[in-house]
């Protein structure tokens, strides 16, 4: 089985539409996924540009979108979610804030990498947790990931 993350809002490669951007109304657009393992105890959802500030000269990686402990037997999330399933944690964006925020570039086209990860365990509450903590968390417990890509350049 593969893990497999899409939406019905965007192909992975294909433009982001800006409802779930910044120029738009901000919400997290509708992701699905399947080929969960069986052995999967929970998932995290990590979105990120790796383009910023400039696609041309790059200095960091944003991130927009945090969450960890998805019950393994969830398969989606709605447009804008607001309530998100019983026992999910959610970390900090480089916004410092909890929820999604989405693509807002400076200057160019960039990537939005949003990466699914199944894990072997539920992972312990980290408080909010930044994308490091989080991974640093998530060592020797990845069965699988899936990602989708999608991109964005203001108008």
């Amino acid at each position: 089985m593969t893990l497999i993350l899409r939406s019905e809002a965007f192909e992975s490669g294909a433009d982001i539409p800006a409802r779930y951007t910044c120029q738009g109304e901000d919400l997290s657009p509708p992701l699905e996924w399947s080929g969960v393992p069986p052995e999967t105890r929970s998932l995290v959802l990590i979105v990120d540009d790796p383009d910023a500030p400039d696609p041309r000269a790059p200095t960091r990686t944003w991130v927009h979108w945090v969450l960890y402990n998805l019950p393994a037997g969830v398969c989606s999330l709605s447009e804008g979610v607001k309530v998100l399933p019983p026992g999910t944690g959610e970390g900090l964006n480089d916004w410092q804030k909890t929820g999604y925020g989405g693509p807002c570039p400076p200057i160019g086209r960039h990537r939005y990498i949003h990466r699914l990860y199944a894990l072997d365990r539920v992972l312990d509450d980290l408080h909010h947790p930044t994308r490091p903590r989080l991974e640093a968390a998530m060592v020797g417990h990845i069965l699988e990931q899936a990602e989708l890509v999608g991109n964005y350049r203001k108008h």
